[in-house]
């Protein structure tokens, strides 16, 4: 049955899905922006994965993960009751992708839903997470080879996806998934590379697929979420974290423009290192079945990857 106008929408007709470190909060504040599209409060609600589970993540700062999830069909639901006349409407989960049950549960309570992935290089994406994890402080080990060699024994004693990060990478074996239960109509996938170099290309191109005004232009000009090492661990606390300045900030200064000067800001207090090339080409060695797979999933020429 058709939706009557005005009348509250109970589930999304599109996901971002992934991947994490791959510019999705940038294309879930560009989606954020568009005045047909309505997204969840919540950036990263994770229903579809964590429904039902016993929630018992034991790595540092896995506690926040639990607290933040939505796990219950009826508290997923309220998150779109004032999506109303908007044309789409949406949320942004990366754990989607890696979840091996999201794309079963997906496909069953949203069979006609719009499926959105922006991939990044896989070795590259797993070493702006382990930087992500020291940019809040939670990462115990400073180098990125020993987060490595402790990911199996990490997983292993219950630590939360976003400490998986060499596992993260396997594109192909999780988006199988999806194309196994999905129309490939159905399905976007983008390039973190494409994003980099042209978002507006890129944010029409998704306009265009979800079905609302592809001539729209939201402001591109600053990307969300940057990794690396803090300057100022107290300023970068402040500046992703909880603080009782900026929740009185929220009731003066708009949402969107509360994002914007953080994800201004952030930039200046981290410093990127590079990741170290046997540390790269180890990582690509062990993608390296999984790549070609992917580029003929999605028809795409990923041989820059393999190099």
């Amino acid at each position: 049955m058709a939706r009557a106008l005005g009348e509250p929408r109970r589930f999304p007709t599109f996901l971002v899905i992934g991947a994490a470190k791959a510019g999705t909060t940038s294309v879930y504040r560009y989606l954020e922006q568009h005045p047909e599209i309505f997204v969840s409060r919540i950036k990263e609600p994770r229903f579809f994965a964590l429904a039902g589970e016993s929630l018992d993540f034991r790595g540092p700062g896995d506690a926040r993960a639990q607290l933040d999830a939505i796990t219950t069909l009826e508290a997923y639901q309220a998150l779109f009751d004032r999506a109303e006349a908007k044309l789409a409407a949406g949320e942004a989960s990366v754990l989607y992708l890696q979840h091996p049950a999201a794309a079963a549960s997906i496909a069953r309570h949203l069979p006609a839903v719009k499926l959105i992935a922006v991939l990044r290089h896989p070795a590259e994406r797993a070493f702006s997470a382990f930087l992500h994890r020291n940019r809040d402080g939670v990462e115990p080990l400073e180098s990125f080879d020993e987060a490595l060699d402790a990911e199996p024994r990490r997983i292993a004693d219950g630590w939360y996806y976003w400490w998986h990060y060499r596992d993260h990478g396997y594109y192909h074996r999780n988006l199988a998934r999806y194309y196994q239960l999905f129309d490939r109509s159905q399905i976007r996938v983008y390039l973190y590379e494409d994003l980099d170099r042209d978002p507006a290309s890129v944010m029409r191109d998704v306009f265009s697929f979800l079905g609302v005004d592809d001539a729209f232009r939201p402001d591109v000009s600053v990307r969300h979420n940057p990794s690396g090492f803090p300057r100022s661990f107290r300023l970068q606390r402040w500046l992703s974290g909880r603080h009782p300045l900026k929740d009185a900030l929220k009731s003066l200064i708009p949402e969107q423009w509360g994002h914007k000067i953080i994800s201004w800001m952030q930039p200046k207090n981290l410093v990127r290192p590079t990741l170290p090339p046997e540390t790269r080409a180890r990582l690509v060695e062990g993608y390296r079945e999984d790549i070609r797979r992917l580029q003929d999933l999605i028809d795409r020429d990923l041989s820059s990857w393999l190099r």
